[in-house]
């Protein structure tokens, strides 16, 4: 799932507000459920029933995932009629990209630097 964050560069005008937002992404990401649920709404927006469906997990869970992607900004939520249907916003995950980037950049500049 992460490989994937780092095929898709943040647009100029999004990159400076959301690189501070890129790490917390990456931290939400770490849990092999929330990653699971990022990965499923990537193919499209969903309902909470069609991802407990598609995870296994119970609905309680599943919500309390989807809350926390909803407070970092990650996943959106959109009622309609007797169903509210979540999707990602891709500028988030743009964001945890750029990150990661930079990260590696970084590593790649400091790879002979040992430190003691």
């Amino acid at each position: 799932m992460l490989g994937g964050l780092l095929a898709s560069p943040a647009t100029a005008s999004h990159q400076g507000s959301l690189i501070s937002a890129g790490s917390d992404v990456v931290r939400l990401l770490a849990d092999p459920l929330r990653a699971q649920l990022v990965e499923i709404l990537a193919g499209g927006p969903a309902c909470t029933a069609y991802l407990v469906a598609e995870t296994g997990a119970k609905q309680p869970n599943v919500s309390g995932h989807l809350k926390q992607l909803r407070e970092a900004g990650v996943v959106g939520a959109e009622p309609r009629g007797r169903y509210t249907f979540y999707r990602l916003v891709p500028e988030m995950l743009q964001g945890a990209a750029a990150h990661l980037g930079d990260l590696a950049e970084q590593a790649r500049a400091n790879a002979d630097n040992f430190r003691s």
